[in-house]
């Protein structure tokens, strides 16, 4: 089955935020973070019932190399990713995003 995939503009300040702190640490790694993203905005267009349930039906997945959690849902065949979120960002604040 083909999915649709929409990026929320919340999810995309998020992105950016994340690309401005990385870049302003080490000139290269915000964009080393991006293509971390990508990775896995694909693997969720590949699969995106692959990862569990963490609230009602928005679903986690990690990058890889980076301490962030990308938070998604998956409405019949259209994907919406909601959120970029820390790991240790306070798990309510990700609730208001579904």
């Amino acid at each position: 089955m083909k999915y649709s995939l929409t990026v929320r503009k919340e999810a995309e300040l998020d992105i950016s935020r994340c690309f401005n702190f990385y870049e302003e640490h080490r000139l290269g790694l915000g964009h080393d973070f991006l293509l971390c993203v990508d990775a896995v905005i694909s693997k969720i267009e590949r699969n995106p019932l692959l990862y569990k349930k963490v609230y009602k039906d928005l679903r986690r997945v990690p990058i890889e190399r980076f301490p962030y959690r990308i938070f998604y849902f998956v409405p019949s065949e259209h994907i919406i990713v909601t959120a970029v979120f820390h790991a240790h960002k306070d798990p309510l604040s990700w609730e208001d995003r579904t």
